[in-house]
């Protein structure tokens, strides 16, 4: 009975391993798509926001000095616009530089968890799934866990770790598309 009793606990912390495994994969999935988000929408801060407006209004002022005796006005204006320009370029490189540094934090987490995923459970079950449900896929699914037991498929933590990162990744998308 010793053995019956250790058996239902291993496969209880299975049953909550790969809930648990899913949710961190589906944080990282968020994570990175924020990050993409941040990288690819730009920074529309309050600031650039400004220097961009203040800069179109100086053009447009210096686009329409076009007398001679206003000449050095206009380029006094354009020169003013340059300059914001370059504070604007600063801004931005400052934006790029901070999230290529989330983006890198990102990634040195995430390769450690997943290290750490596979050290934990390499041998260990993470799920068990019916073996009708996966008929074609169990000995795949079941990769260094031991196979089948009363008649289901032990789910190893490589493939349910591409299974969770597919799965969170069409979420993401589906949460992000609306």
């Amino acid at each position: 009975m010793v053995m019956g009793d250790e058996g239902s606990e291993e496969h209880q912390g299975g049953s909550l391993a790969a809930p648990l495994i899913f949710l961190i994969v589906l944080a990282f999935q968020f994570a990175s798509h924020w990050i993409d988000h941040l990288i690819k929408g730009g920074s529309d801060n309050e600031k650039e926001t400004q220097l961009r407006a203040e800069i179109k209004q100086l053009l447009k002022e210096a686009s329409s000095l076009s007398q001679p005796s206003t000449f050095a006005q206009a380029a006094k204006l354009r020169r003013m616009a340059a300059a914001k320009e370059r504070e604007l370029a600063k801004c931005q490189n400052v934006h790029v530089k901070d999230t290529a540094l989330y983006s890198k934090v990102l990634l040195i987490s995430k390769v450690l968890t997943y290290l750490i995923l596979l050290i934990w459970f390499w041998r260990v079950p993470v799920a068990s799934v019916s073996q009708q449900l996966v008929q074609p896929f169990g000995r795949l699914l079941s990769w260094r866990t031991g196979g089948v037991q009363n008649n289901n498929i032990m789910v190893g933590i490589i493939p349910w770790l591409i299974v969770s990162s597919r799965v969170s990744r069409f979420v993401c998308k589906l949460t992000y598309s609306k």
